[in-house]
Parts: C-alpha cells; structure tokens; sequence
C-alpha cells in the first residue's frame, strides 16, 4: 500500500485536524509500522461516539498499517472521580470498555492494550510526569482543564493538576507517533506536541477524530450558522437524551431519533445528518431512503454530499430521513446487543449499568 492511500485511509471522517499532514507523511515514510494511541477514561455506557465512531477510526489506522494503542486510563477516572471514585469499579468499566468495542467490530488481537495502573507502578513513568510539570506553569495546567469534561472554574483539588501532565507524558512513556484523539483533547495533545523537544523527545503527529454530537443539536445556533462544537454539545453518556447508546433497544433508537433536533432543510449542526457522515455512510457503502411516490419515491444514498445536498433543497423531509435513520443505526446496534448476551460481556454491562444507577 502506498503512502497517498495510507494517508488518504487516516483522512477519512471522523478525522478532522491532523497536525500536521506533512508530519505525518513523513512518518509513514520513515517508518514501516508507526504507532498511534488513544486514552480512555472508563466512566460509563459506551454511545455511537465513543463505541462505534472509535472502532471505524481504530480500524482506519490499522488498515493503514499503523499500529495501535488502547490505553484504559484508570487512574485518570479516580482523579476525575468517575464511578465514585470507587478504583477496582473503575477498573471493571475498562474491561466493559474493552468488551465494547470488541462488539463494535475491533478485532481486539491486532490492538495492544496498556492501562494507567501498571504505568503508574514505574518510576519512570513519574519522573516524566514532573518532567513535563517541571516545565508547564499552573496557568497553562488550569487551561487544558477540559480535557477533563470540566470548566477551569471546577479545578478545585490539586490532583486535578496531575491529569493534563499524566496526559501530555503518556504518548512518549509508551512510545506513540501518533495522537489519535478527539478534539476536546487538543489541549493535552498539543502540550505533548509543545513540550517534546524540551523533553528530549521528537513532535508527535496529531491525528484529531470529529466528536459526535448530541441529539439536541449544537448551542449557537443563528439561521444556518453553527458555532464551534463544545463540550456541552457532544453525545454524552452523562446527559442520556443526547445519545444513542451500543445496548439501546429498536424501540429505544427509534423514539430517541424521532426526537432529536433535524429541523428541514437546516444541515449545520444536524445531528440524524452526523450520523450519517460519521457512522451510517462508513459502515454501508449506499442506504436506501423510502420516501412516498408523490415526493419522489425511494433515494440511494451513496455519498454523504449528495444526501446533504438533497436535504438541505426540501427534496428529503426530516421523518423520512430519521425513519432509515433508525433502521440504519439500529442494523449496526444489532451484533453489538447479541454479542452483550454472551455470559462474560452481559456481567461486564450489568456491572457498569448498575453502578450507574446506584452512584
């Protein structure tokens, strides 16, 4: 495989920065089998984003020749409080985690798999810590704060502080090239991209995968114009009624995307489009849409583009475009529901999905 086709492979939605491109052609021309890494922290239910849209972009880079690392941050949950605070619980979600995308088509034997908890056993993993904070002000620690999922104004605790400078040490503590992370990430990535030099390490390349937004629609709105995607506008599993999640039921799909924000003929900021963007039209090569003969009759839909372009004319009304929607992300759901009724996967899910009702 040439390097224009690698490239191209990395390229695909949901990538949405990569910095830089030159960077990383260069990496895939200097060497045969770089290494690229994504953290995790476990904290709850896997959704379309972070079950699904990572398995399609994991399977991107190892189609590109490029290996991969799943990094379960543990003990970034334990800082960040996540179920409680509760660390062997925290644990067990990263082995739902593992389950989970397992169900979402990673072949899990091709992935390398390190957690938090046996790095943090190093003393050399410490030492590069306070390297980096040797070298970062608390100004710029308090502003990659929401790499956390919180505001600089919810930075209380001083265990806080260590998450950024644990974030920006990782990918050259496991030796990573690449940086394959969402874009609420940036600021952690591009610490580590800053700082390398000075660390006597080489510039990473990051690679930045688009976050799915939330059924409610993107914040900002003003006619058609959206404003950048926060936070607050991503599917999230702490807000239920933004997302869809890998366990959800035909009917729980079907109600949730009859009630998610696609008002006609506005594209920008429309999540049932997202969905096919980021998920339907690179899991299907074409999607059939049924409409009445009177409004045109059935539509293939081979090319995101072209389903973007008929919607935002009039020529597809949202109910139609949700019914396949439904249909779609519903086929997709399927194996990953089955595969959790296996013994070992429907205690890993029963586990997380009880913690969460009860903390």
């Amino acid at each position: 495989m040439d390097i224009e086709t690698r490239l191209d492979i990395i390229k695909k939605p949901p990538t949405e920065e990569i910095i830089t491109e030159q960077d990383l052609k260069m990496l895939l021309e200097t060497k045969a089998k770089p290494v690229a890494y994504d953290g995790f922290e476990p904290s709850g239910i896997l959704h379309l984003g972070s079950g699904v849209l990572r398995a399609i972009k994991i399977n991107d880079l190892l189609e590109a020749k490029v290996d991969f690392i799943l990094w379960i941050a543990d003990w970034f949950g334990y800082i960040n409080n996540k179920m409680g605070g509760d660390l062997e619980l925290i644990k067990k979600v990263g082995e739902y985690f593992i389950e989970g995308w397992r169900a979402c088509g990673v072949d899990i034997k091709r992935v390398k798999i390190l957690w938090t908890s046996d790095a943090v056993k190093d003393p050399a993993y410490w030492k590069g810590v306070l390297d980096v904070a040797k070298l970062t002000t608390v100004q710029r620690t308090i502003r990659a704060s929401p790499i956390m999922g919180r505001s600089e104004a919810d930075i209380k605790y001083t265990a806080q502080l260590f998450y950024p400078m644990m974030q920006a040490w990782d990918p050259f503590y496991f030796k990573a090239d690449i940086l394959q992370l969402g874009m609420d990430q940036r600021h952690a990535t591009l610490l580590s991209r800053e700082l390398a030099e000075r660390l006597g390490q080489t510039p990473r390349v990051c690679v930045h995968h688009h976050l799915l937004a939330g059924l409610q629609g993107v914040k900002g709105r003003m006619g058609q114009e959206m404003a950048t995607l926060q936070t607050e506008d991503k599917m999230s599993k702490s807000k239920p009624q933004t997302a869809i999640f890998i366990h959800d039921s035909t009917k729980e799909i079907e109600e949730k995307i009859n009630k998610a924000f696609c008002p006609e003929k506005i594209t920008e900021g429309n999540p049932v489009l997202e969905a096919w963007k980021y998920i339907i039209l690179r899991k299907f090569d074409s999607r059939t849409i049924k409409r009445p003969a009177k409004f045109g009759g059935a539509v293939e839909i081979h090319d995101y583009h072209e389903l973007e372009n008929i919607f935002r004319s009039g020529k597809l009304h949202p109910l139609d475009l949700k019914k396949e929607t439904a249909e779609a992300v519903d086929e997709i759901l399927r194996p990953v529901r089955k595969h959790f009724e296996k013994a070992k996967a429907r205690r890993l899910y029963e586990t997380v999905k009880n913690a969460q009702v009860t903390r």
